[in-house]
């Protein structure tokens, strides 16, 4: 095996072992019905499909926020002494932000907000059809099996 295909297994992998699927619920806030989506990530996007009335939305959300931010952290003693550094992780408390923009065949559209993401766990948000109709929205992790 060469080189490259080594790398493209170990990238196939990776992306597999990083991938987190959602169960979406949205409910209009015009009546108590219910309706189902789900969502894949692939790192820093999701494929999405929502079905509303018989009609299948489908698109990506993008980060818009994340739900943690990494820097560097260095410090140094004395004159010309050597200096000591490291990488620091902080998590967001309120999670990250993503934006979904869908589209369903006949041209007609569904747009998200979500909020408090995080890799693997639940959020909430809200979409807005062309109609002007909000729904709200709960994300919850897929159980994996």
């Amino acid at each position: 095996m060469n080189a490259r295909t080594v790398a493209l297994i170990s990238l196939a992998l990776l992306i597999a072992g990083c991938s987190s699927t959602y169960q979406l619920t949205l409910m209009p806030r015009t009546s108590g019905t219910l309706y189902y989506g789900e969502a894949v990530e692939l790192g820093s996007q999701a494929d999405v499909s929502v079905t509303i009335d018989r009609k299948t939305y489908t698109g990506t959300w993008v980060y818009s926020t994340p739900d943690r931010a990494t820097g560097y952290v260095s410090g140094g003693w004395g004159w010309r002494r050597s200096a000591i550094g490291g990488t620091v992780t902080v998590d967001n408390p309120s999670g990250g932000e993503a934006k979904a923009l869908l589209q369903a065949t006949d041209g007609s559209g569904l747009r998200c907000d979500f909020r408090g993401m995080a890799s693997g766990r639940t959020g909430g948000g809200t979409c807005q059809d062309d109609k002007g109709l909000l729904y709200d929205v709960q994300i919850r992790a897929k159980e994996r099996k």
